[in-house]
């Protein structure tokens, strides 16, 4: 990894620093860059995009090396629940990953849908073609993707501004004693983890509304909406209310009557068309291996 040092102006954003500082590179790549823990700032890790630097302050950039990645279409079934010619609504699979990384260079949903699609919005990369927003690989359920840069900034801007709406279902461990309440806190990466993200504040501001839809013996099934969209949020809330997800074995989450990954899926997504400004719903139910676990919770 190549490290490079700069010496800071006054009072200027971190990220509009790094902008000028640095060459080839676009404001979603630095904030990539901050997010993976690769800025510094007087040796201090940074968090936070928006730092306002002050004058005699150290800024260390850890330039990760370039990873080769075959970008392939691959010819892996995708549930279609929309699609025009600006944008489509996939309905991911548990055990799908995203986009291609280190670990996981194929079989992802880019790849599928690169050979699915004509064309894909580019705006984060050649790595993510068409991703607005992403789901961990063991959380199903619905997806945007957008098929050219205008329909990416358009619904990243309503997802910013949180005028779209995400929302989940979440078989949580443990009776949950609210009916339904809010979670706010600062989420950033974990000190010990590099796995993990946590409750800290010096994170980024994490909303998350929860309403509970039944209740079991020892188990609690939820319904959770983002108003933000940190890294594995809901399933760092669950973990601070004492509540993990369940079969998150990540958080702490119980594998009792479910060993595969978390008990999270996104079910209900909405937001307005970025062409036409029409108001878009769709909602699914939850999967079949989600299903038979309550099924055996009520019984």
């Amino acid at each position: 990894m190549n490290k490079m040092s700069f010496a800071a102006y006054e009072n200027i954003r971190l990220d509009k620093f790094l902008l000028g500082e640095l060459d080839d590179i676009t404001r979603s790549q630095i904030k990539l860059l901050i997010e993976g823990g690769n800025v510094a700032v007087n040796e201090r890790t940074a968090t936070k995009a928006g730092y306002a630097l002050r004058a005699g302050e150290i800024v260390d950039v850890v330039i990760p090396p370039i990873e080769e990645l075959s970008l392939e279409g691959e010819d892996i079934p995708l549930d279609v629940v929309y699609e025009d010619a600006d944008l489509a609504v996939i309905n991911k699979p548990k055990g799908m990953v995203v986009h291609p990384a280190k670990g996981s260079p194929n079989g992802t949903l880019v790849n599928a849908l690169i050979y699915r699609f004509r064309t894909l919005s580019d705006v984060n990369g050649s790595v993510r073609p068409g991703i607005v927003h992403r789901l961990d690989k063991d959380t199903s359920g619905l997806i945007v993707v957008a098929k050219n840069n205008f329909a990416h900034a358009n619904l990243a801007s309503q997802i910013a501004d949180r005028s779209a709406g995400r929302v989940y279902v979440a078989l949580l461990d443990g009776i949950v004693k609210q009916d339904e309440g809010r979670i706010e806190t600062f989420i950033g990466r974990h000190t010990g983890d590099r796995l993990k993200m946590a409750v800290l504040k010096e994170g980024k501001e994490a909303v998350t509304l929860y309403r509970v839809l039944e209740r079991y013996d020892r188990y609690t099934l939820t319904e959770c909406e983002l108003k933000t969209g940190r890294t594995h949020q809901i399933r760092v809330h669950a973990k601070h209310i004492n509540h993990p997800v369940t079969g998150d074995a990540l958080y702490g989450g119980s594998t009792k009557v479910y060993g595969g990954g978390q008990l999270l899926t996104a079910v209900r997504l909405t937001f307005k068309h970025p062409r036409t400004g029409e108001e878009m719903r769709f909602e699914i139910e939850v999967p079949e291996y989600f299903k038979s676990v309550i099924d055996r919770l009520r019984g």
